[in-house]
């Protein structure tokens, strides 16, 4: 998906934000949605018939619980997949472009939120090829298993040591139950090697952990 935008200004300058805390999108990784509010319900209308790009944010302390402040850094993704269900349900799936730089928030009529997005920080998220090397994936593997195991999970070993290093970093920030600043924080990590010591870093915390510890980021 980042090949089909070459460089950052072929990507919209206002996008549709959706704010979800816990979701996180990534370039080139696949976040399905299952969409019933009626404003976003108008956002994925108005978006199939434009860019077809919807950016997904957290969001931080400060507003109300209708408009709650967004968090800096957000993820645009492109609808790949649409469906409606019988009950007007839209079942989407995003596949992640780029990030992006949060920036002014537009006082629109639409009952959703725009924001100017600025993805010149991120260029990189359209170059695959110019990625940081993850380098040596033992220690990711080694701090998963021990995460796996203090948690109870399970995975499939096979597939997980087969995987790509980016498709599998990637995907087990996306897919694990990380809180949403642990989230954020694997989403701002600059590079893929960043995030990849990010990732270990929490895998091995959280092993670290009792139950009753108190969340790692606060």
């Amino acid at each position: 998906m980042p090949g089909v935008y070459r460089k950052t200004l072929d990507l919209p300058l206002v996008i549709p934000v959706f704010p979800l805390d816990g979701a996180l999108l990534l370039p080139g990784g696949q976040l399905p949605l299952n969409i019933f509010e009626p404003r976003y319900l108008n956002m994925l209308d108005d978006a199939m018939s434009g860019e077809r790009i919807i950016g997904m944010v957290q969001t931080r302390a400060g507003g109300d619980n209708e408009r709650p402040s967004l968090a800096p850094v957000g993820c645009a993704g492109r609808v790949t997949s649409f469906a409606e269900t019988s009950d007007g349900r839209y079942l989407i799936t995003l596949t992640g472009v780029a990030r992006f730089q949060v920036g002014e928030e537009l006082p629109v009529r639409t009952p959703y939120r725009q924001v100017r997005a600025d993805f010149a920080p991120y260029d990189l998220d359209l170059h695959e090829d110019q990625q940081e090397p993850a380098g040596d994936g033992a220690p990711l593997l080694s701090a998963l298993r021990r995460y796996l195991d203090h948690r109870g999970l399970a995975i499939d070993w096979t597939e997980a040591q087969a995987a790509p290093s980016d498709a599998l970093i990637n995907s087990l920030a996306m897919a694990l139950p990380f809180d949403p600043l642990e989230k954020q924080a694997l989403l701002e990590a600059r590079t893929l090697a960043d995030r990849r010591s990010t990732l270990v870093t929490l895998l091995e915390i959280d092993a670290a952990q009792d139950d009753d510890d108190p969340p790692l980021l606060q």
